[in-house]
C-alpha cells in the first residue's frame, strides 16, 4: 500500500488551499495564521515562501506568473509575489463583514473563472452563523449567495459544472451540501444535503472533485480523506499521517497526485509531532481536474 510522502519544507500553522498550476507545474498553498503564500516547483523540488500583511483564506491563480488573487481579511486583493519573499497587495474589492473579527476562508474558481469565496468568524467557539458565500467576478464582489454558515468549507465543482459543493466544518453542523449551478449565469440554487458527516469520522474541511465526479474531502480531526460518489455514497477513505488534514487538491504532470495541506493541533497526537502542518502527496490511479485560473470575463446573474 502506498503511503503519503511529505512534500513541503515548512510546517504551517493552518495550511490551506492547495492549488496546482498546470502552466507552471507548481503547487501553491497558504498558511492562514502564519500569513504566508507558498509555492513548490515540481521540477526543481524547491519551495518558495512569501509573507502577507493579512491572513489569506484562499487564493486563485491568474494566467501571469508571479501574481495571484487572494481572499484575505478585509477584501479580495491582487498579490504580486516579489523576488525578496515579500508581497505587494492591491485591493480589488472590499468586503462588509456583518461583525468584527471575520475573514475569508475557503474558495475556488468555477470553470468560467469566477472566484467563489466564503467568510467566517475567526472565533469558532462563538459559533456565529455570520459566514456567507460570495462571488468575485467582472462586476466585483457580489452580495451573499449563501448565508447562515459558521465555518464554510469544501467548495468544489462537478466536471460538467452543473453542481457546486459546499460544507460547514463547525462541530455543531458537519454537513456537506450540493447546489445546482449554472455556468453561463453563475446562478447557485436548490441547495440540498449531500452528506451528513456526523455519520463518518472527522469534520468536513477542504475538498476536490476528480474527473469521474467523485468528491474527496478532508476529514479534519480524524486523519482521513473520504471519497464520495456523485450520489453521496462513501467509496473509500485514505489515512493521512496527521490528525488535521485541511484541504486536498489534484495535480502533478499527469494530474494523479493528491496533495493535502494540514493544520498543527494544539496538542500533537501520537506520532504526528514534526509532521503536522506539512503538505503531503500521494500518487493515485485517479486523475483530478485542472484548476481554472481567475478571469474577469464572466459575471453572476
Amino acid at each position: 500500500m502506498q503511503t503519503f510522502k511529505v512534500l513541503s519544507a515548512s510546517r504551517d500553522r493552518v495550511g490551506e488551499c492547495p492549488v496546482w498550476s498546470a502552466a507552471e507545474q507548481a503547487l501553491y498553498w497558504v498558511d492562514i495564521e502564519g500569513k504566508h503564500i507558498h509555492r513548490y516547483d515540481w521540477q526543481s523540488k524547491t519551495q518558495q515562501t512569501w509573507a502577507t500583511d493579512e491572513r489569506v483564506g484562499c487564493i486563485a491563480l491568474v494566467e501571469r506568473a508571479g501574481c495571484a488573487i487572494a481572499a484575505m481579511e478585509t477584501g479580495i486583493f491582487e498579490i504580486q509575489l516579489l523576488a525578496n519573499q515579500q508581497t505587494k497587495a492591491r485591493l480589488l474589492a472590499a468586503v462588509a463583514h456583518p461583525i468584527q473579527n471575520m475573514r475569508f476562508n475557503d474558495g475556488r474558481c468555477d470553470s468560467q473563472g469566477r472566484f467563489w469565496v466564503s467568510t467566517m468568524c475567526m472565533d469558532m467557539a462563538a459559533a456565529k452563523q455570520v459566514g456567507a458565500v460570495y462571488c468575485f467576478d467582472a462586476n466585483g464582489l457580489s452580495a451573499a449567495k449563501v448565508e447562515g454558515l459558521i465555518t464554510p468549507n469544501g467548495m468544489a465543482f462537478s466536471p460538467d459544472g452543473a453542481t457546486c459543493y459546499l460544507s460547514d466544518s463547525h462541530p455543531t453542523v458537519q454537513k456537506i451540501w450540493a447546489f445546482d449551478f449554472s455556468g453561463p449565469s453563475g446562478a447557485i440554487t436548490n441547495g440540498r444535503e449531500f452528506v451528513d458527516m456526523t455519520a463518518h469520522p472527522g469534520r468536513p474541511d477542504g475538498a476536490a472533485v476528480d474527473v469521474d465526479g467523485n468528491y474527496w474531502i478532508c476529514a479534519n480531526d480524524a486523519g482521513k480523506i473520504h471519497r464520495f460518489s456523485p450520489q453521496g455514497e462513501l467509496i473509500s477513505s485514505l489515512n493521512v499521517p496527521v490528525s488535521k488534514p485541511s484541504m486536498c487538491a489534484f495535480g502533478g504532470p499527469d494530474m494523479n497526485i493528491l496533495f493535502v495541506t494540514s493544520i498543527q493541533p494544539a496538542v500533537a497526537v501520537g506520532n504526528e509531532a514534526g509532521l503536522s502542518g506539512a503538505v503531503f502527496s500521494l500518487e493515485l490511479n485517479v486523475k483530478g481536474q485542472i484548476e481554472p485560473c481567475f478571469s474577469a470575463s464572466y459575471s453572476c446573474s
